[in-house]
């Protein structure tokens, strides 16, 4: 026999954990505690996986390597005849 935390009375009880607290309550008084609570709280949802969307890492850029110092900078044209 362990005594009610709600009624104080010597009788059987259930140990109940509520908000992170643990309480010894007998079956007379969680009924009516049942009953109140009942519908309070959070809703049970169903675990749904969410999808994040890709993570966009942009292209390095192809840059020309600049030219070492002391050596003359390379001159690019357009390949072709012009007249």
């Amino acid at each position: 026999m362990i005594l009610c935390d709600l009624c104080s009375q010597p009788r059987e009880c259930v140990p109940k954990n509520i908000e992170g607290k643990e309480y010894d309550i007998c079956a007379e008084c969680w009924k009516p505690l049942a009953e109140k609570l009942k519908g309070k709280g959070r809703a049970l949802k169903a675990r749904e996986m969410v999808f994040l969307p890709p993570t966009v890492t942009p292209e390095p850029k192809h840059e020309e390597p600049k030219p070492v110092p002391g050596e003359p900078p390379k001159i690019w044209g357009r390949g072709g005849r012009t007249q």
